[in-house]
Order: C-alpha cells, then sequence, then structure tokens
C-alpha cells in the first residue's frame, strides 16, 4: 500500500476565551492510524485552565512556550494529586488513564505539544480524552439518581453538581480565583528541562542533538516513549539514519524551516519535501529519515515509540558503512579500492550532525 508521508498541520477542535486545543486528525493523515501514533498541541492564555481529563493512549508532552504553567497528576489510588511547574523546554510523560489538568499562570501564552502511541486507543491514530467536568464531563452522562446516589447528594445537589459548569474542553478563569501552586522543593522527577540539558552531540556550526530516554529520565520509561530534541544551525544536516528497534519516530517541528527526505522500501524516495514550524511528519519503521536545514535554521522534537531507541547510522566512526570490511564496500557499491578508502575515510571523519558546506 502506497504511504503519504507528507507533514501536515493539526486542525482547530476547540477555541475559547481560555485557550485553543488543535490536534492531527488520522483521517486526513492515515499515516497516523498505520503507524498507531498521535499528536495534539494545546495553547493556554494566562488564566486558561483545561479541565481535568483522562485519555486512553500514552503520551509526552512538551512545552514550546511559556513559563507559567502548572500541571496536576492523579494516578489511580493516589491520595493526592502531584503537581509541577512548567517552563518552555520541559518534557512531562503522561500515561493513559492518568487524571491531568493544565492551568497557565503566567502572563504569556502557554503552548504545550503532545506526541504518542495509540495502539489502544479507540480511534486508531488519535486521542480520545475522558473530561471530568464541562458539558462533555463524565458526570453529565450518569442520571441525578445514580450521580446523588454516588456522591451522596440530594437531587437539587446532584443537577447541580453535573450541570453548574457550561464550560467545554478549557475555559478562562476569572481573575482573583486561586489555583494550587506546586512547593518551592515538590520533587521534579516528573519533568525533564530537555531544552537545558547537555547534548549528546554537538557539532560545531551544525547543532545539537539530546537523546531523552528512561535511562536518563526513569519516569519515561512509564509511558514507553523517548525523545530525540534536535536543533539545527542554518543549512546544517542531521544526515541519514534508521530505527534498528523497529520504533515508529514521529517528529514536531517547532522552529525553523529546512527540508525532509525519506528514504523506504526497495530503495524507493518517499518523501522530499519542506518542513515549516507547527509540521508533523511520521517516519515509519525502519525507513531512512534525514533533514537539512534553511539558512535560519530549524529546531524539531522526534517522538520514539520504544524506551531505549537502537539507531543505524550511515556515517561516523559506529556506523554501519564504516563497519564493513573494504572488500564488502568494494564489490557491493562496485568501487575501486583506490575510492574505497576515500570513502571510508570521509564516513569515519563525519558525524551525525554535518555543517554547511564553505
Amino acid at each position: 500500500m502506497e504511504l503519504n508521508l507528507s507533514p501536515t498541520f493539526a486542525q482547530k477542535i476547540f477555541e475559547g476565551e481560555g485557550g485553543t486545543y488543535y490536534s492531527w486528525s488520522s483521517s486526513e493523515y492515515e499515516l497516523l492510524k498505520e503507524a498507531k501514533v498521535g499528536g495534539g498541541r494545546l495553547v493556554l492564555q494566562p488564566r486558561g485552565f483545561a479541565f481535568p481529563h483522562y485519555a486512553d493512549s500514552n503520551k509526552i508532552g512538551y512545552v514550546l512556550q511559556g513559563s507559567g504553567g502548572v500541571v496536576g497528576m492523579v494516578y489511580p489510588k493516589a491520595s493526592q494529586e502531584m503537581l509541577l511547574k512548567l517552563k518552555a523546554g520541559d518534557i512531562i510523560p503522561v500515561s493513559s488513564g492518568v487524571v491531568s489538568w493544565w492551568y497557565n499562570d503566567g502572563d504569556s501564552e502557554l503552548v504545550i505539544v503532545f506526541l504518542g502511541e495509540t495502539s489502544k486507543a479507540y480511534v486508531p491514530g488519535e486521542f480520545t480524552y475522558f473530561l471530568l467536568a464541562g458539558t462533555l464531563g463524565i458526570l453529565g452522562g450518569f442520571s441525578t439518581e445514580f450521580n446523588s446516589r454516588a456522591y451522596n447528594l440530594n437531587n437539587e445537589e446532584a443537577e447541580k453538581l453535573a450541570k453548574s459548569q457550561a464550560g467545554v474542553l478549557l475555559i478562562k478563569l476569572p481573575d482573583g480565583q486561586k489555583m494550587p501552586q506546586p512547593c518551592k522543593n515538590s520533587p521534579d522527577k516528573m519533568a525533564y528541562d530537555i531544552g537545558a540539558a547537555s547534548p549528546d552531540f554537538h557539532v560545531k556550526n551544525a547543532g545539537l542533538l539530546t537523546v531523552l530516554t528512561e535511562k536518563k529520565f526513569p519516569f519515561i520509561g512509564e509511558v514507553g516513549l523517548s525523545v530525540i530534541l534536535v536543533k539545527l544551525k542554518g543549512n546544517a544536516m542531521s544526515s541519514p539514519i534508521y530505527a534498528a528497534d523497529s520504533s515508529v519516530g514521529v517528529i514536531y517541528v517547532a522552529k525553523g524551516s529546512g527540508r525532509i527526505q525519506i528514504v523506504g522500501i526497495n530503495g524507493a524516495s518517499v518523501l522530499d519535501t519542506e518542513l515549516k514550524a507547527g509540521h508533523l511528519c511520521v517516519v515509519p519503521r525502519f525507513f531512512v529519515a534525514s533533514t537539512i536545514a534553511d539558512g535560519e535554521g530549524m529546531e524539531y522534537l522526534s517522538m520514539l515509540t520504544t524506551t531505549l531507541p537502537l539507531f543505524g547510522e550511515f556515517i561516523g566512526e559506529t556506523s554501519v558503512r564504516g563497519a564493513l570490511s573494504p572488500e564488502v564496500i568494494q564489490a557491493s557499491l562496485n568501487l575501486t579500492p583506490e575510492f574505497e578508502q576515500v570513502f571510508r575515510a570521509r564516513i569515519k571523519k563525519s558525524t551525525i550532525l554535518v555543517p554547511p558546506h564553505d
């Protein structure tokens, strides 16, 4: 089956005074359904509040913008919620079935993109949310009789409980209404500032690459995912690479623009197109992908559907090609011994991030 790998922008699902929620549709981008991955983006205005909810998919949140975010999480059987302060650069894993709410306590927009796997989702390729409040909330689905008996209320109180909140997904709280705040000494084990972390690769004039797995951040192991943050300088390249562990990659472009090429089965070029900020792009299992930034550079986050990714590289000290014997390279590529030596030397000198040509 021929797959459409073209990157897409998210569609607006809801917009209100408190903010906006966007989602990538698996009916519009069918590769999400095939790869069993999904994405969404939450934009909260100052004092914007996303109602408590849980979802049917494991995912990670990546804070693109803002410094005054607050998230509350409640795990099954927990006696109280866990509170976290959020800022740009933070990664927050969110497990399926875990209740969370999101609030912008800052003076500017709080923007978070969510990427996850949807292997157990009701709609493959999309996140389905179950709200605890609002017109789409679970309370409104039960009768007054059931709510009154479950929460030990009279009928009038049960009716009020279910119908007082006229908001849908998120609202803007009035000035003066207080929300809980994390303690200054609250544990930060549930969030990881990948933007400020030491990169795994730092190549002069090329950029940075940071890999985040459960080895660095144990909490991300609970959602079965890992992430890579790539920051390319102008005209720099992220060299061809594939996931040897059969994981699927989901790329979200946070800043800048560039170009991506993906090569699939039988050496076919399955994608050669422009990437722009806000684009989401899926890299299928074992396909080889490479990117080049435009003049102003490009920054993107790649989510992988594994906790410990294993990559096959084609250049560098640990590359697949560099490990092959000279005779195999000569025979398979039909090269002379002299050219094979030149080729091998160039491979060994190169890195996963490639600076622009002089």
